[in-house]
Parts: structure tokens; sequence; C-alpha cells
């Protein structure tokens, strides 16, 4: 799909990703870029169109659709991060974590299928995450929604596939978005991931792993679970 004069709508780009998604697509030659967030006000980014946008909210979700008729791309961005495990975690954080991986990203998508559809078909991109394939403590909800997202992702591509929508997903590694002041490792430059991203995008890729944790985090799958210590 050529982004040249398309029209986008990036969740999340008040900031970090989102906002570096939505920056490239105008850079691009984006028609239109409609930046949302749930605080609207916090969207400082010449050039976009905002609205403001709750992906938890039924109500918020379809008025957003009811406002962006002419979209062609569609990037569900929006996020946020729980530390909860799923054993001993908050059964709330758990439900939460996928209320915005899961529920969200699938009610944007139920939203805009139709207006991609008379739109001549269009496209979908769900940010997604290394994660999807591996676990990790206190980071347990969160693999577990990211995987939900992975395996929405994979669906929703063979049933829009028949409207000519090309459904992708992008999964890499921790990336600098802002607030990672937990996070002691490397991070990727956000700016990249979405050129690399949307690079891939544009070639028709569909599933597009951007970064070498993304890579190595899907070859896991093909090996052995790992061995954990047998409780004494």
């Amino acid at each position: 799909m050529n982004l040249t004069n398309a029209v986008a709508l990036v969740t999340g780009a008040n900031r970090g990703l989102g906002r570096h998604f939505a920056q490239e697509l105008l850079a691009r030659g984006a028609a239109k870029v409609y930046a949302t967030a749930r605080r609207p006000e916090a969207v400082e980014l010449p050039g976009v169109e905002v609205i403001g946008l709750d992906v938890t909210d039924p109500a918020r979700v379809s008025r957003a659709a009811e406002i962006a008729t002419d979209v062609t791309l569609l990037v569900n961005n929006a996020g946020n991060s729980s530390f909860a495990n799923l054993v001993d975690g908050d059964e709330a954080e758990i439900r939460g974590q996928l209320d915005v991986f899961f529920w969200g990203p699938l009610r944007l998508v139920r939203a805009f299928a139709p207006i991609l559809r008379a739109n001549g078909g269009g496209g979908i991109i769900n940010i997604n995450s290394a994660m999807s394939w591996v676990s990790g403590d206190r980071a347990n909800a969160y693999h577990v929604a990211k995987a939900a997202q992975w395996a929405m992702t994979n669906a929703v591509r063979h049933e829009l596939a028949g409207q000519g929508t090309h459904v992708a997903g992008a999964y890499f590694g921790m990336t600098d978005t802002g607030h990672q002041d937990f996070w002691n490792g490397p991070l990727n430059d956000a700016a990249e991931i979405a050129r690399r991203t949307l690079d891939a995008f544009e070639k028709g890729q569909a599933e597009i792993i951007p970064d070498e944790l993304g890579a190595g985090a899907k070859a896991m799958l093909a090996e052995t679970p790992r061995a954990y210590p047998t409780p004494e």
C-alpha cells in the first residue's frame, strides 16, 4: 500500500511511538492524519487533525468512526503497561491489559472495517510487541494481552482479505517512548521503528519485525519451552 495521499488514523498519537508514526506519515505525503489521544489537548503535532479517543470506551470509538469516514489506514498504537503477573496479580490490571491491547484494537478494527472497504480496502497496522511471543516476570499480563493481539491480527487479516484490506502486525523490543525509567537495557529509537515499520508495510509485509529482539523472540517459538527449576 502506497502511503502517499493516504488518510490515516493513529491511536495514542500524543507522544512516543504514536507521535512518530503520525509525523512519519505526514512526511511520506499522507493527505490527512487523524491523531487521537484520550486527552486531545496533549497532541502537539502540526499538520494533524486531532480526535479525542479512549480505545476502551466503545462510545468514543464509534464517535471517532463517525468523524473519520475518509480513513484508508488505521494504526492501532495506543497502549499502556502493567507490571502484573497472572497468579498473584490484580485481576483488574490483567483485564485492563486485555481491554487496551485486545478489545481496544478490535473495537477500532470493527468500527473502521466498513470505512476501509468503502474507501477501496486500505490497511491496518497493529503495533504489537516481541512480548507477544515471550513471557517474563512482572510482565505476564502484558504478555498475554499482546499474544491475544497477535492472534487477533492474524485472524482479522483473513477476515478482511476479501475486501482488499491489508492487515499487518509490527513486533519489536523495548523502544524509547519516554516512559521506560524502569529499564536499564538498550532502547530502540522510536522514529527509526516507525520508519522501518511503514517501509515494510508499503512493501506488503504482513508480519513486520524491525529489530533483532523481535526476530529473536519469534525464533523462540520453534524452540523447546524453557525448563524451570523443580520445587524442592
